[in-house]
């Protein structure tokens, strides 16, 4: 007999439901973000609660990499960007905020931040400073459940 199936996804201890969701494997989900640091930013993550990258089997890193690989182009377009950062962060000294292996994937547009590497900082909510420089904090909000399965929606029709 087949388990139940809870209708989400744990992203470490959080739930993440399938609406939320836009892109599957059978080893890895793609989902939006609650507080994107621009439009477009999504997480690949293993379907495994995986802590640190060195703990994902080969066959994970691979399907993770080739997610993104296919997301990214498709993100890229879509959000009419001309390039894409690519980021993980591995473990709390790292400024890992969810102990779950995630690659973000962020479309970019030219002068998108004043600094370009100042992206890995605003993704590092630990980075104080940061926040008060460009406002994170007004800028970057969590979304409502609607608001992230409006976006989801629209980035699934992308691979039908």
């Amino acid at each position: 007999m087949a388990a139940e199936d809870p209708g989400f996804y744990m992203f470490g201890p959080y739930q993440v439901y399938k609406e939320e969701v836009f892109y599957t494997t059978d080893l890895c989900f793609v989902m939006v973000n609650l507080r994107p640091v621009l439009p477009g930013h999504v997480l690949v993550c293993p379907k495994r609660i995986v802590k640190r990258f060195t703990d994902l089997t080969p066959e994970e890193v691979s399907d993770i990499w080739l997610t993104a690989h296919k997301v990214a182009d498709k993100l890229e377009l879509h959000y009419k960007g001309t390039s894409l950062t690519f980021t993980i962060q591995d473990g709390p000294e790292a400024g890992q905020s969810v102990p779950h292996v995630h690659v973000h994937i962020v479309p970019r547009k030219k002068g998108d931040f004043e600094n370009n590497d100042e992206i890995y900082d605003a993704i590092d909510e630990n980075e104080t400073k940061l926040k008060k420089k460009l406002d994170l904090d007004k800028n970057r909000r969590d979304r409502s459940l609607e608001e992230r399965t409006q976006e989801a929606d629209e980035l699934r029709a992308l691979f039908i």
